[in-house]
């Protein structure tokens, strides 16, 4: 049934209203006067906060809101729109305003050939701005389609700084000496353990709502999308992966403890149950530097996209979220630049362009431990000639000296702050 213009008419005037009276904390992002985005990341990340961020800025620039057209292909009266029928919207805009409109499409990869009618509105020098929660959205045959005409960001949940700033707090220049620092450490205490989604900010029940939103991830991001059948060997693979977040492990490992509860799988099924996972932006992956080719692809680290999505799954998680918070800042910054190290020497993370290796330790309290995540490093630099060496901790500060070898221990509060 063909997509029927009085009703996108209605959809277009409804969120001219909600453009007006939206509240929003912006976030620190620059926009090219006349560029054309795409932003991608997981559901309630903040992208369709990207979008009002965008449309208000144009308002205050002289743009008026009749310009602007706000359509969620979230909507359920939207659920049966093809790549055909997206004409429809200019139509719809057409016969109501007598301008030229400027596009903001919500979570377009529900409609199935997008990237066509995208390319479409650059090449007739429309602004478009685009969010979807699927990584296929950069995939190589798109970016082809859109052929440059688009600017791609990756958009988070929340760093600690925002978190920050969406509670309020201002980082003052001496803000560890301040009043200010107990704030900040009840606020990283919550963040820790529940995450950066911006929504969560002002909710009370943050596990419930975190549950919620991972089950829509669940469902509508991969079972439907993907069309998987066996949904408990797909659950019990996201519990494997949430409990070796710490240690790199192979396809075929996952596939013998998910057999071994005596469900059906094999390890191609759990490459893709993977894959499907980093489409949805809920996980991403990182593979050992100091391997062929073969095992990069098969044995590597997986980490989740947001602490609080972790953290249902996890009993005394506590080195597993200090790991995968530092995973995520990481991953944020370097990209597919950042690697672990797993030949003779187990380092956690190395960044070899900026030649920085990094242990992650939750205390420091023993002196094992501490020599044992000091010489890992000790001998890491002597492979890669590393310049800098941390080991990020929950709590513990301190330089070490050995030798003529400096190591920073950190902790991961401060380290987010200072290195954002």
């Amino acid at each position: 049934m063909a997509v029927n213009k009085n009703i996108v008419q209605k959809i277009i005037i409804d969120n001219q209203n909600l453009i007006r009276n939206i509240n929003l904390i912006e976030r620190d992002f620059v926009f090219e006067e006349k560029g054309n985005y795409v932003f991608v990341g997981i559901r309630q990340a903040g992208k369709s906060y990207m979008l009002y961020q965008r449309m208000q800025q144009l308002i205050k620039d002289g743009h008026n809101v009749d310009e602007m057209v706000y359509i969620s292909f979230d909507d359920e009266r939207l659920r049966d729109i093809t790549a055909d029928e997206l004409d429809v919207i200019l139509q719809a805009h057409r016969s109501l305003f007598d301008c030229r409109p400027i596009l903001f499409l919500d979570e377009i990869q529900n409609v199935d050939g997008w990237q066509f009618f995208a390319r479409r509105l650059a090449n007739e020098k429309y602004q478009a701005y685009i969010t979807g929660s699927n990584a296929k959205m950069l995939s190589r045959d798109i970016a082809t389609t859109l052929g440059g005409r688009y600017w791609v960001n990756d958009i988070y949940p929340y760093d600690f700084k925002e978190y920050l700033k969406a509670h309020n707090v201002e980082l003052e220049r001496y803000w560890q000496l301040s009043s200010r620092k107990n704030d900040i450490a009840r606020l990283f205490n919550e963040y820790f353990y529940y995450g950066g989604f911006p929504e969560l900010t002002g909710i009370v029940a943050k596990r419930a709502w975190l549950t919620g939103i991972y089950n829509k991830i669940f469902f509508s991001d991969i079972i439907v999308r993907n069309g998987i059948r066996n949904e408990a060997a797909l659950r019990m693979t996201i519990r494997r992966l949430a409990e070796s977040v710490k240690q790199p492990i192979a396809y075929n490992r996952i596939s013998n403890l998910i057999k071994s509860t005596g469900l059906t799988t094999n390890p191609n099924t759990v490459m893709n149950y993977v894959e499907c996972l980093q489409d949805a932006c809920m996980l991403f992956s990182i593979e050992n530097y100091a391997t062929k080719f073969v095992e990069k692809e098969t044995v590597k680290k997986h980490y989740f996209i947001d602490n609080g999505l972790l953290n249902l799954f996890l009993v005394d998680p506590e080195t597993s979220l200090l790991e995968n918070m530092a995973a995520i800042h990481l991953y944020r910054k370097y990209g597919d630049k950042l690697y672990f190290y797993n030949k003779e020497i187990e380092v956690d993370f190395i960044v070899p362009e900026e030649k920085t290796g990094i242990q992650v330790c939750y205390n420091l309290n023993d002196n094992d431990t501490l020599e044992r995540e000091v010489n890992a490093l000790l001998r890491l630099k002597k492979v890669l000639d590393l310049k800098r060496m941390l080991i990020i901790s929950r709590d513990d500060e301190q330089t070490l000296t050995i030798g003529n070898e400096l190591i920073e221990v950190v902790p991961i509060w401060q380290w987010l702050i200072k290195d954002a």
